[in-house]
């Protein structure tokens, strides 16, 4: 989920949890996931497939977020972790770190956290000095 290529963000989903829904205990999906309504646990992909989680205004989520991509304009209490993209959109309130790839954040959007950017590899490059004449 979080090495390798770049993977392209669900176009469907496959799964909703309604308004007025709240779920207690983890949420692990495959492909997309809209939440509008409350969980209180970890909301996880599952396996090494891309996955995309959409929560509108109306969500809540007291726990981890761990998916491929993610769009966020409801709150969330706990760390996400986005292994390519989030998209924080004006309505978004996060208490926790988030950690991405590729981030999009929206005028309004509220942060009480860390934004963490997660880059695959070696930062840079080390290059090698060579000792000069004479030595």
């Amino acid at each position: 989920m979080f090495g390798g290529k770049a993977s392209k963000p669900q176009n469907r989903i496959d799964s909703l949890i309604g308004e007025g829904t709240v779920v207690e205990g983890n949420v692990i999906f495959n492909g997309g996931l809209r939440i509008d309504g409350r969980i209180k646990g970890n909301v996880l992909s599952a396996g090494d497939q891309p996955s995309t989680l959409v929560l509108s205004e109306r969500a809540r989520v007291e726990g981890e977020i761990r998916v491929s991509h993610a769009v966020v304009n409801g709150t969330v209490v706990g760390p996400v972790y986005a292994g390519q993209y989030v998209e924080l959109q004006t309505k978004c309130n996060v208490t926790g770190d988030v950690h991405y790839k590729t981030l999009e954040i929206q005028l309004g959007a509220v942060v009480e956290g860390r934004l963490v950017h997660e880059d695959e590899g070696p930062a840079q490059k080390v290059v090698p000095l060579m000792s000069g004449a004479g030595d």
